[in-house]
């Protein structure tokens, strides 16, 4: 299989199309619906709930972006999707409110966030919610084995890694030096075998998405691009961007 052509045809809009100037804030309804308007892919965020069901949210926990506070994976999805955005009236979505809402109308980049403890619910969960979606619609993870189980459990879906040159930030000292280190230079690529590679813009150029990229035919995303430095290594190093904070083309 090989990655669909429409993953590089337009930038993608990191967790929709937000800006928190206008009061639209990441991965909200507003932001999808903003996406569509400018006809640019959403890159969205799902995170699993007490009761098995998919949100729309990069956060692990409420507060920095919502109301309340809390661990999502100690709420059910009913308790979520009463959950408001902070300063505005929008609340919560599940997987399947945001596949209503965009109705193939530009296509879904799906991150599979991992709490790095082998639990396959939340992709088995966006499997049942994606088989009644006909719109364009990719998976990716950073975690090898969430990508591992969308090559399990939806074989027929393209499928990515989201990868970084280093694992030795803040963020990850959460995971052990063996997960980290099978991580490392897309090492697991021969049993995850994604179809595309999102690599932190920051770090490219790099030998293992260049491998990727140019031996094996996978497309090249960089995140998160946000300057125009950024911009400029973008379309040197990869295929597309996942860019936020400006419209590409105004």
């Amino acid at each position: 299989m090989r990655a669909p052509d429409w993953l590089t045809k337009q930038p993608v809009a990191h967790r929709g199309l937000h800006d928190a100037a206008r009061g639209i804030i990441e991965n909200m309804p507003a932001a999808a619906s903003a996406s569509i308007a400018g006809n640019f892919a959403i890159e969205c965020d799902i995170q699993l709930t007490a009761d098995g069901e998919a949100m729309v949210h990069h956060d692990d926990v409420l507060g920095r972006l919502t109301e309340g506070s809390g661990a999502l994976l100690t709420k059910t999805a009913a308790e979520l999707k009463a959950v408001k955005f902070k300063d505005t009236s929008e609340q919560m979505m599940t997987l399947g409110d945001l596949c209503a809402l965009v109705a193939g109308r530009v296509p879904l980049v799906i991150e599979v966030k991992s709490h790095f403890d082998g639990d396959r619910k939340l992709v088995a969960r966006m499997a049942e919610v994606l088989s009644s979606y006909s719109g364009p619609v990719v998976g990716m993870s950073f975690d090898p084995d969430q990508v591992l189980a969308l090559r399990e459990i939806m074989p027929a879906l393209p499928r990515g890694i989201t990868a970084q040159r280093t694992y030795d930030d803040g963020y990850w000292t959460k995971l052990t030096p063996a997960q980290r280190d099978g991580m490392l230079h897309l090492r697991h690529g021969f049993s995850t075998q994604p179809h595309f590679v999102a690599f932190w813009v920051n770090q490219l150029p790099a030998p293992a998405p260049w491998v990727a990229r140019n031996v094996f035919g996978c497309p090249l995303l960089a995140w998160t691009v946000r300057t125009a430095e950024q911009r400029e290594r973008a379309a040197h190093y990869a295929d597309q961007m996942i860019f936020e904070g400006f419209v590409p083309g105004t």
